[in-house]
């Protein structure tokens, strides 16, 4: 778990650290008091109601032709710009796709995947609006989770609720980028994004009678690929 680096020991629950040892009262926050299992405050009295956003999950290819299940290559190739391209700077490959979305909703979560030379992958909408932008980070050094010259991490996209829209049968423009002052073999271009459905938000369903508890809420969710 990546913890996060700004932290209020006040949201949070907790008046000892993670080894048990109390917090003192000058410290007011970081680490000490974002640890594994903490959880934020709560007002006293607060109940919280369990609920469920049904979504759809799915995953573009840049490979993707659109033209039946069979149409994604999933990897391809970027070759080593010319000499012509090198001397205006302009060693960047483009790739573009478009791509029907079958059910719309609210875009609530994207994020882009790209290999080394990746240079950031954006999704637009049909009228051209911008959905999402994932760029990568690049590691530099040699310990696991910071290696130099590969992506360690992309940047999401976490739009609130409504205020983002996909409509059901719109075509999105998938691009992706990657600097071609050298040529890379097997790198892919995937975007992944969740999409709520258009409706409240539900309460989760009460267990029947007759059972003590649920296995599973396997229907809550669909997901769909290339």
């Amino acid at each position: 778990m990546k913890k996060k680096r700004d932290t209020r020991c006040n949201l949070y629950n907790v008046t000892v650290d993670e080894d048990g040892d109390e917090i003192q009262a000058n410290y007011t926050g970081g680490l000490n008091c974002c640890y594994d299992e903490t959880q934020c405050k709560l007002r006293e009295g607060f109940e919280l109601r369990p609920r469920i956003v049904p979504v759809k999950v799915y995953i573009l290819d840049i490979t993707d032709t659109g033209t039946g299940s069979d149409s994604c290559n999933v990897e391809y190739e970027v070759k080593e710009c010319t000499s012509e391209e090198r001397g205006k700077g302009d060693c960047i490959d483009i790739q573009t796709t478009r791509l029907v979305v079958p059910r719309g909703g609210d875009l609530i979560y994207g994020v882009a995947h790209q290999h080394s030379g990746g240079v950031g992958s954006s999704l637009y909408g049909q009228d051209g609006r911008l959905l999402c932008k994932s760029l990568p980070s690049y590691g530099h050094g040699k310990e696991a989770g910071n290696e130099a010259n590969y992506i360690v991490g992309m940047s999401t996209c976490y739009p609130k609720p409504g205020s983002v829209k996909i409509a059901d049968g719109e075509t999105l423009t998938l691009i992706s980028n990657y600097s071609s002052n050298q040529m890379h073999t097997g790198v892919m271009g995937l975007f992944y994004i969740l999409v709520a459905e258009q409706e409240e938000v539900r309460p989760l369903p009460g267990p029947p009678k007759n059972m003590t508890h649920l296995n599973s809420l396997s229907d809550w969710c669909v997901y769909n690929s290339c």
